[in-house]
């Protein structure tokens, strides 16, 4: 019977069937190419062992439900067309059957090689073998119809779980599914107390941010703010009078995304000797040499928090942010006691987000000239250009030792010593013992060398630091961090810390808490949802005061103009018990534009 083209909740639907087929729930993580290939199957796809290297590489730690709906996307379903044509080739006669030992052989010496254990299983298969042959017709038709019946089966538990909670809680549902996400922010505890945030640990079975037939809100608070377009001068950044007089450090840093989602940079140490005044600031780093277009990731919002910890880095205390704007750069300006400081580098990750999408051509990073030695080619060289310009924090047209190790920490996971810095220094153009812009494209011509000419591991270093195929920087913003102290000099140092997401969270946390609207969810009163509001963003925190973990539905389909951090409009928030989180970042998708923000939270059972 032909079929028809299903709408697209329904094919949601069918995503999120096969997801829960394996999981409990979709707020589960991928966790291993296994499980991975696992749920594939169960969507009816039948993806290569490539093709699973190629969404879980070597830095994938996790993948989450909305990663596995993208991929699915991209993995065509099971065709019986297209295996019949698969085994045809074998079957040069087209007799219908192909021999055991033809198919073992093939099988599991080309391509993608099948064990015997697997081969093992389609011999086992009695309606589809016979007399030491395979019917593949049969076989193939076999296959498709298991697929279809799995899917079929998982939709069908699916709506019965539906229907069931429907009788129980009422039928309030919204016209299609929506999808939760995970928690892109740690907890912060209100206490140090154990709990369980293991999804796989949930009594429920089929937990989902649908706010009605899969789960009944319990109550709710809705915030709405309108803010003006970006002509706004309330919260204006203005430099002291006298700032030409001021003492100043600065220093370079990146914004990197990870395939997880998440946003990593350095973070800078600040020793204060003395009381004094400072002014902070942090923008942008343009790379553009071209006035009229300027970087593409001038857009991306950035900001500054301080915070202080004590000598075992273990409880860390908000100080000051970067609350004040003038077009792309942010500042503060105050009074700093003495002591040692962190300036940890934030984005909401409103504005930078990943981007996968196919180029339509790879650029050549390498070739052999006239005399065959090998060659970079002049988009390359700009690249590296830029990529020096990046690393060399302190902007003196030179890489330290520390500075070429931060750039070697996030491109392969490794450090320079001192004896390799040595041989660098002697086989490459230095200065002062620091490696020379030319030194830096010496360096790399000589690891193509090393490879003959194969460019892969070059890639690794460019998508590392966030270029895609076509050379363009799609997945990083690189800034500059300014310090001006009027009394002394700043000593303003990089540091790579194991605990800086952590502290950065928690100094998150702990500002909007200090300047956001606080709101108890009615009739749930130790779950409360603090709102911090400024003229570029809006950020939200849910604090779990319960001993109890609760699941918070948010809905922001209400906002106009509005870019949300999530990067969706409904989704779902597990806070565990005693703990504080970063529930979302909202900025304006057009900041010429006026833009207003609606968002309900609910409790979920």
């Amino acid at each position: 019977t032909p079929r028809t083209k299903q709408p697209p909740f329904q094919k949601i639907g069918a995503c999120r069937a096969a997801y829960l087929s394996v999981f409990k729930s979709s707020l589960t993580d991928i966790t291993s190419k296994e499980q991975l290939c696992v749920v594939l199957q169960q969507a009816g796809r039948n993806p290569s062992q490539q093709a699973i290297n190629n969404y879980w590489t070597p830095r994938t730690t996790k993948l989450n439900f909305d990663d596995f709906c993208e991929i699915l996307k991209k993995e065509s379903e099971t065709d019986e067309s297209e295996l019949l044509k698969t085994f045809g080739k074998m079957d040069p006669r087209g007799s219908g059957c192909i021999s055991h030992g033809d198919l073992c052989r093939v099988l599991t010496s080309r391509g993608e090689k099948m064990s015997p254990e697997e081969l093992n299983g389609i011999f086992s298969l009695r309606e589809v073998n016979s007399d030491g042959k395979l019917d593949y017709i049969k076989f193939c038709r076999l296959l498709v119809a298991t697929v279809e019946q799995c899917q079929a089966a998982a939709v069908e538990r699916l709506e019965a779980d539906a229907r069931q909670k429907w009788q129980n809680f009422g039928s309030q549902s919204e016209g299609s599914p929506k999808r939760s996400v995970p928690q892109t922010c740690p907890p912060v505890p209100e206490i140090p107390q154990k709990s369980e945030t293991d999804a796989t640990t949930r009594k429920e079975t089929r937990p989902s941010s649908r706010p009605s037939s899969a789960r009944t809100r319990r109550s709710s608070v809705s915030n709405a703010v309108t803010v003006g377009g970006s002509s706004a001068k309330s919260s204006r950044l203005v430099e002291p009078k006298s700032l030409q007089d001021w003492h100043c450090s600065s220093l370079k840093g990146c914004f990197f995304l990870e395939e997880d989602g998440g946003i990593v940079s350095l973070q800078y140490r600040l020793r204060v000797p003395q009381a004094t005044s400072v002014f902070l600031t942090i923008q942008p780093l343009n790379l553009s040499q071209a006035d009229e277009k300027p970087s593409s990731w001038m857009n991306v919002d950035t900001a500054l928090f301080v915070a202080t910890a004590n000598e075992t880095k273990e409880d860390f205390n908000f100080v000051c942010c970067t609350e004040l704007r003038d077009k792309e750069k942010f500042g503060w300006k105050g009074e700093l006691s003495a002591g040692t400081y962190y300036i940890l580098p934030f984005t909401t990750g409103c504005r930078l987000k990943g981007q996968r999408k196919p180029v339509a051509k790879v650029a050549q990073l390498v070739y052999r000239g006239e005399s065959g030695e090998l060659v970079l080619t002049k988009e390359f060289r700009a690249a590296l250009s830029d990529i020096f310009e990046i690393i060399d924090l302190d902007g003196n047209g030179l890489l330290s030792l520390e500075e070429y190790n931060f750039f070697e920490q996030r491109t392969s996971g490794e450090k320079c010593d001192e004896d390799a810095w040595a041989i660098c220094r002697e086989n490459f153009d230095t200065k002062r013992n620091e490696l020379t812009r030319q030194g830096f494209m010496e360096l790399n011509l000589m690891e193509a060398n090393d490879r003959e000419g194969d460019p892969s591991d070059l890639w690794v270093t460019l998508e590392s630091m966030g270029y895609n195929r076509a050379l363009e920087m799609v997945e990083a913003c690189p800034f500059t961090v300014s310090v001006y102290t009027e009394a002394f000099k700043p000593t303003l140092q990089p540091v790579s810390l194991e605990s800086g997401h952590k502290i950065l969270n928690t100094a998150l946390c702990q500002s909007v808490i200090a300047k956001g609207e606080a709101r108890p969810i009615k009739g749930h009163q130790a779950v409360v949802v603090y709102t911090y509001r400024s003229e570029a963003r809006i950020s939200s925190v849910i604090s779990n005061k319960s001993n109890q973990k609760v699941i918070v539905h948010v809905n922001n389909e209400q906002s106009k103009n509005c870019t949300s951090s999530r990067g969706m409009n409904v989704f779902a928030v597990e806070v565990p018990a005693r703990t504080k989180m970063v529930c979302q970042h909202i900025m304006p998708t057009n900041e010429k534009q006026e833009w207003s923000y609606s968002c309900v939270e609910s409790i979920v059972m």
